[in-house]
């Protein structure tokens, strides 16, 4: 029996090995609280054996995800020429792992959560040279804001999308988790 969330992993790898930048990447589609869809591109994390994406409370998208009990999630590795596409539900990860982890952004990204404190993500500047100004002013740490979060992926489903077929013809598959089991069909592309 193939294990999809492997067997992306192994893609994942191949496809950093290649160098490919969206390797780490993902486009993460939800719901906002007024019914309209959303969509944004997320750094993918591993942590241990799962998929997880980190950002802060005050970010919109933390609205969507309490309204929503799964996500829709896309991946199209280049330089392997796979997509990926999930549906996952999530669970929260422990706040001491967040804080840890939090410790390895680079340090703009760790300012910028600070700046949240006082000014939520998304929300309006007078300017860029004002944000500029404002990201100036944080001091470097690296203690993680109280907003920071983390969010542990469940797949429930996952869609293989193999382009790099020698006779043209895509290789689809569905993997779909019953109980502890994934169960594999083959899907006309």
């Amino acid at each position: 029996m193939t294990d999809p969330v492997r067997l992306l992993k192994a893609d994942r790898d191949s496809a950093r090995n290649a160098g490919d930048p969206w390797a780490d990447l993902c486009v993460v589609a939800s719901i906002s609280p007024s019914g309209e869809p959303r969509s944004r591109v997320l750094v993918l994390r591993d942590l241990d054996d799962q998929l997880a994406l980190f950002f802060n409370a005050s970010s919109p998208k933390s609205e969507e995800f309490k309204q929503s009990e799964s996500l829709s999630i896309l991946l199209y590795l280049h330089a392997v020429k796979v997509q990926y596409r999930l549906t996952a539900a999530f669970t929260e990860v422990d706040p001491n792992v967040v804080a840890e982890s939090w410790k390895l952004r680079p340090l703009v990204p760790r300012k910028l959560d600070w700046l949240y404190a006082t000014r939520p993500q998304s929300s309006s500047v007078p300017s860029r040279e004002a944000l500029l100004d404002a990201i100036d002013r944080i001091p470097e740490t690296t203690t993680a804001p109280s907003t920071a979060r983390g969010y542990i992926l469940v797949p429930t489903e996952i869609e293989r999308l193999d382009l790099d077929q020698p006779n043209g013809i895509h290789d689809r598959r569905r993997y779909k988790r019953l109980d502890d089991d994934w169960h594999e069909a083959v899907l006309i592309p």
